[in-house]
């Protein structure tokens, strides 16, 4: 599969379209990022442990809305490449009305279940003291990040990937500015603590929400594709299509990141500092996901578009290329963590303590790099084809299954401690990487036939 100059054209291609999106979904990340570090240096490390309980939380209820809105992209992608473009301005209808009422239904959630049950997990008091108005003012901040998510699903469908980037990194500046004022006291404002964080997320996200909205109702690129585009009502045969794609979509972030969250309660259960120290490596880690997701979306997109056109030869072509790039982007970024797991804490902390800990972590998520791109690449080829909901039942499978149990015995019943708890996520992303690899060659052979497009 690898080593021939067939798949240097899809190479190019591939990082051309993937390279903004990768900046683009780094972006959600580094907002929580940057809430790690400037707490972490200008709050503490109880104060790093509140951040790290939220974001376990949070993190799961954004994820299901990324993965909701994310059902419009492959289907964006199909209707372009057959040309329909009125179609895909009613899709993009259904979806901005879909994602509205999911903000709202999410912050519902946030604001009235996971507030009230934050404190009864086990977790230290303090920690969750300053934990609950940061979840409540993150939790505001999911109606703008859904709307963003909207605009920003309809652009990179059609290929339009770099104005995603653009206004990330110009949120992400926004974010880190407002929230070292806020936390520190700067200007004459009174230091704001963890809250403060809180605050900045929520700006930054609705200020992106509007520059992406009116990036994409004002730009030339679109008038073609938004001919259709009305907001009277949500068309019930197009939302079935986007929830049909959607939701499982929805269902396999979830599944990934709950199991993640579920170790940082597990941590937490181990005190502060390992909490903390999970937060520090579980940040560095997220940031190589989510540059590999932006690949990943990059081959939905491409496969969306070559699957719509019934290129199957170029599709397959394409989607090797994708699972080449993430594979070398992911060794090297799993040599970054273990060649500098001593290192890279110290972005997030001085404590030493908590540093040792993470040192460790980090070693274990350098050896689960290339797994972890492996299954976020087969995911997004399986999306581009249409095929969800079998993907759904693996990630179910290999998060709940393996990784979350393994991870309680290895972790806490065989007082493994934190390793043990990573260890068992380890294998867990193992075994997602095998079995949607397995999807991936089997569908091929299903829609292709017998042909050799490899």
């Amino acid at each position: 599969m690898f080593g021939t100059s067939k798949y240097f054209q899809y190479y190019r291609s591939n990082l051309k379209l993937a390279v903004p999106v990768v900046i683009s979904q780094l972006g959600h990340t580094l907002v929580h990022t940057a809430d790690s570090v400037i707490v972490g240096h200008f709050a503490g490390t109880v104060s790093l442990a509140a951040v790290s309980l939220v974001n376990s939380v949070f993190t799961i209820i954004m994820v299901a809305g990324i993965g909701i809105a994310y059902g419009l992209t492959p289907l964006i992608a199909q209707e372009n490449g057959k040309k329909n473009y009125d179609e895909c301005g009613k899709l993009f209808s259904s979806s901005l009305i879909i994602n509205t009422i999911t903000g709202f239904v999410l912050f519902i959630i946030i604001y009235f279940g996971l507030l009230l049950i934050i404190g009864d997990l086990g977790q230290d008091q303090e920690v969750v003291r300053q934990a609950k108005p940061y979840l409540g003012l993150l939790g505001i901040s999911i109606i703008p990040l859904m709307l963003f998510n909207t605009f920003k699903q309809f652009a990179e469908g059609l290929g339009f990937t770099r104005q995603a980037m653009v206004i990330s990194i110009a949120g992400n500046i926004i974010n880190i500015c407002l929230g070292i004022t806020f936390v520190k006291g700067l200007f004459g404002i009174e230091p704001m603590g963890v809250k403060g964080v809180g605050w900045s997320t929520l700006i930054d996200r609705t200020i992106m929400a509007m520059v992406m909205g009116l990036y994409v109702f004002r730009s030339k690129n679109f008038k073609t594709h938004l001919r259709a585009f009305t907001l009277k009502k949500a068309d019930r045969g197009r939302s079935l299509r986007i929830l049909k794609i959607g939701g499982p979509v929805a269902l396999q972030y979830t599944f990934e990141v709950s199991a993640f969250s579920g170790a940082a309660i597990l941590m937490g259960t181990l005190g502060a500092v390992k909490q903390a120290a999970h937060q520090v490596a579980i940040s560095l880690a997220s940031m190589t996901y989510m540059m590999a997701s932006g690949i990943s979306a990059a081959a939905t997109i491409h496969t969306g578009n070559n699957f719509g056109r019934q290129d199957y030869k170029q599709l397959r072509l394409s989607a090797n290329a994708s699972y080449h790039i993430v594979l070398v982007f992911m060794f090297f970024t799993g040599l970054i963590f273990v060649a500098f797991n001593r290192f890279l804490p110290w972005i997030y902390t001085s404590d030493t303590a908590v540093i040792a800990v993470s040192a460790q972590l980090l070693l274990i998520a350098g050896l689960f790099q290339l797994f972890d791109g492996a299954q976020v690449v087969g995911l997004g080829i399986l999306r581009g084809m249409g095929d969800v909901n079998v993907p759904t039942l693996i990630t179910f499978i290999a998060y709940w299954v393996i990784g979350l149990p393994l991870a309680w015995l290895l972790g806490i019943y065989t007082n493994w401690g934190a390793n043990g708890i990573w260890c068992g996520l380890t294998l867990g992303l193992l075994a997602s990487s095998l079995l949607l690899f397995q999807r991936y060659s089997y569908t091929c052979k299903k829609i292709f036939g017998a042909g050799d497009y490899s």
